[in-house]
Formats: structure tokens, C-alpha cells, sequence
């Protein structure tokens, strides 16, 4: 049976895969990271901020993207001689009797062309939630997708923005960990999300 990643909800893959959410040390550890802020940082975290602060509440969807995380995830600067940021990128697997699939929003992995291992996913949503699908569920899937392709032991990042609010979340064998929504509009969360960012280039494989 064929089914979307827009289609799928957390519960149903739970009960579908055998997922069980719970406490891992690793969404722990990746949050309380001690990553330094450089001053070049700062500064352009400020003025990024400044602008997030001013517009947020009045941005659809693409402007959320293009005005905020785009820039955000450049400051970062996921390119290196062993992973890729891509975006828009088709994945799919057959998991049991499922076949999932979709395209992904933006996704780190290796590979230069083509993502090859994927191990840290951004699923970014709407201003709100309304009534279009559950970002959890979404992220969740895209997560398992690319648990399913790597075929080793190390943990799927991810984290789903919606409107000011990221969460983030670790899928490690058959248990996942979500964290609370850290608000972009709040200063030390906002600092916490950037490090947060930061460090993944340092965890990944």
C-alpha cells in the first residue's frame, strides 16, 4: 500500500512500525550542546532576528522559508568535503506493507549530486498548524524513510518548524524522542536552535 509522508500521522506509524516515543540521552545532549557563537555570528544573528521579530506573524509559508530559515541554515553552512544540504528532493522506501514517500523540504547527507545517506531532515510548515497534517507524523516518516536506506545504528535527526516554533526530534532503532517547541521569537531559544543547528555538523557521520 502507497502512502504519502503528508498522509501519515504519528500514532498510525507507531501502531504501522512499531515506533514508541520516548526519553533519549542523545535529543538531550544535542540541545544542551556548548557550541561557541562566533562574534561574525552574532551579528548576523541579530539582524536576522530583528527581521524574524518584525515580520513572522505576517509571513505565508514560502516568505517563512526564504526571509528566515534560508538565511538561518547559510549562516550554518552545511557544505563540506563529506555532506550536502538538498532541497526538494523525492524519497521513498517500502517499510513492512508500506510504501512511503514524498518529498522531503530540505535534507542533510552525504553525497555531493545526490543525497546518499540522509541523517538530518528540516520539515518546515505553514504559520499554522489549521488543518492540514500533522508535522510530527510528516517528519517522522521522512526520518524512517532514511533510517530504512542507511541500514546502520546511528540516530535520524530532524526538527519541524512551524511559524516561530521548532521542535525537534531523534528516531534511534524503534524509539524517537520529540523535544518542546523552542520559539525563534524568544532570545535564549533562539540562541539554543542555532546551536543546536550548528552542532549537528559535529554528530552526523
Amino acid at each position: 500500500m502507497k502512502k504519502s509522508f503528508e498522509n501519515w500521522l504519528w500514532e498510525d506509524l507507531e501502531i504501522e512500525f512499531g515506533l514508541e516515543q520516548t526519553t533519549l540521552l542523545e535529543l538531550d545532549a544535542w540541545l544542551a550542546n556548548q557550541t561557541q557563537i562566533t562574534d561574525k555570528e552574532k551579528e548576523q544573528l541579530q539582524s536576522l532576528s530583528k527581521i524574524f521579530n518584525d515580520h513572522y506573524r505576517n509571513w505565508n509559508e514560502d516568505e517563512l522559508k526564504m526571509q528566515f530559515i534560508a538565511p538561518l541554515l547559510a549562516i550554518v553552512n552545511y557544505y563540506t568535503a563529506s555532506f550536502s544540504p538538498f532541497s526538494q528532493r523525492n524519497f521513498s522506501a517500502v517499510i513492512g506493507n508500506y510504501e512511503l514517500y514524498g518529498r522531503v523540504d530540505w535534507v542533510l547527507a552525504k553525497g555531493k549530486q545526490t543525497p546518499r545517506k540522509p541523517f538530518f531532515f528540516l520539515h518546515e510548515y505553514k504559520r499554522e498548524l489549521e488543518n492540514s497534517g500533522d508535522p510530527q507524523g510528516q517528519l517522522l516518516a521522512e526520518m524512517l524513510v532514511a533510517q530504512h536506506h542507511n541500514q546502520d545504528d546511528k540516530p535520524v535527526y530532524g526538527v519541524y518548524v512551524v511559524g516561530k516554533d521548532w521542535t525537534f526530534m531523534i528516531l534511534k532503532d524503534k524509539n524517537y524522542a520529540v523535544s518542546r517547541p523552542y520559539q525563534a521569537n524568544e532570545a535564549l531559544d533562539f540562541e539554543v536552535i542555532f546551536k543546536a543547528l550548528k552542532q549537528i555538523k559535529n554528530i552526523v557521520p
